[in-house]
């Protein structure tokens, strides 16, 4: 059996296996699990809404996913990918409402903004990991909390003590009428074809750049890259940030396109967490990871309707997608599983 059919069946059968065990546990709990998957399914292909809300859900997914992908690829775990996308959001939803300037100017300004603030936010563990060996992991961490309170700090400021910004301008926002028209006036705008330009972006950067393999090259091992000349601290910084501009531009979404402000948090929005894994699920390939963030935004969204309809919570989706990831996380066993299987039809023949 080929590697390359190896690593596509290995996040198929760990998606299969998810729903089977996920049906278990609805029986077992007492819910009907055919009516839960119908359910699930209506919830994210029912109608031209359902469709429509479905890839809005998916977009922030692709962004965090690739912001988590990119650092995995150049030997850097960033668990900060969550506070990035706040502070992305917060500068897209202030640059939209305080400038009134012509769309063509305003949009790419406000994308801009959120791609600097949540690379500016990534560039603080990536510094420290640079200069003074400190793990970005525990650095990232502690920038999620201090993400989320400069936040809902500088949105009361902004609000005049308000609980949210002011609804951006139409020339900042990525809704459109033509969507709004085929999808029955659901909240689809046009950041999932920025989401399918940054998968694009993010392969050619790693694959047909110097600066990829550079970064690549600095995550697999640092004293070879610096024996060869390269500038090891420079490279795991620019790694950071360009994961954090991928986050960042993950919290325009929100800001330009979801909801077209910024209230206080009250907690964390999940999706930078739930950008792991997706990432993980996609292998951390631009193109793997675009497939992931479907999957985890249809189940996201098709949960929803799965009380209503059918009676049952959507902590089950919650179950479903922790097996998922349980399942991935463990495609080591399934992997040898299917060397084996491969091995044994060999020796039939």
């Amino acid at each position: 059996m080929s590697k390359r059919l190896v690593n596509i069946l290995v996040p198929l059968i760990s998606i299969i296996l998810g729903l089977i065990i996920g049906a278990i546990v609805m029986a077992v709990s007492g819910f009907n699990p055919i009516d839960g998957y119908i359910a699930l399914w209506n919830g994210i292909f029912m109608d031209t809404y359902t469709m429509g809300e479905t890839v809005r859900q998916i977009t922030p997914y692709v962004f965090s996913g690739l912001a988590v992908a990119f650092a995995f690829r150049t030997g850097l775990f960033n668990i900060g990918v969550e506070g990035q996308l706040i502070m992305g959001w917060l500068a897209a939803a202030w640059v939209g409402q305080a400038f009134d300037l012509p769309a063509i100017i305003h949009l790419p300004l406000a994308l801009l903004a959120a791609a600097l603030a949540g690379a500016l936010w990534a560039f603080i563990p990536g510094l420290l990991k640079a200069k003074l060996q400190v793990h970005e992991v525990i650095v990232t961490i502690m920038l999620n909390y201090t993400a989320l309170h400069v936040a809902n700090a500088l949105i009361e400021v902004i609000a005049d003590g308000g609980e949210r910004t002011e609804r951006i301008h139409e020339t900042a926002s990525l809704r459109s009428q033509f969507f709004e028209s085929i999808t029955d006036y659901s909240r689809l705008h046009w950041g999932f074809l920025l989401a399918l330009i940054a998968v694009v972006i993010m392969w050619f950067i790693l694959e047909k750049t110097t600066l990829g393999y550079e970064l690549k090259s600095v995550g697999f091992n640092k004293n070879a890259s610096q024996y060869a000349g390269m500038n090891v601290n420079k490279n795991i910084i620019l790694a950071m940030v360009i994961s954090g501009a991928f986050a960042g531009l993950g919290g325009a979404m929100e800001a330009l396109g979801t909801f077209e402000n910024m209230s206080k948090l009250h907690a964390m929005t999940g999706i930078g967490f739930d950008g792991i894994a997706v990432a993980l699920l996609g292998a951390n390939q631009p193109f793997g990871v675009l497939l992931g963030a479907i999957l985890f935004g249809s189940l996201k969204n098709g949960g929803l309707n799965m009380p209503s309809e059918a009676g049952v919570p959507t902590e089950i989706v919650s179950i479903v997608i922790a097996l998922i990831i349980f399942f991935v996380a463990s495609g080591y066993i399934i992997r040898v599983a299917l060397e084996r299987f491969g091995k044994k039809r060999k020796e039939e023949k």
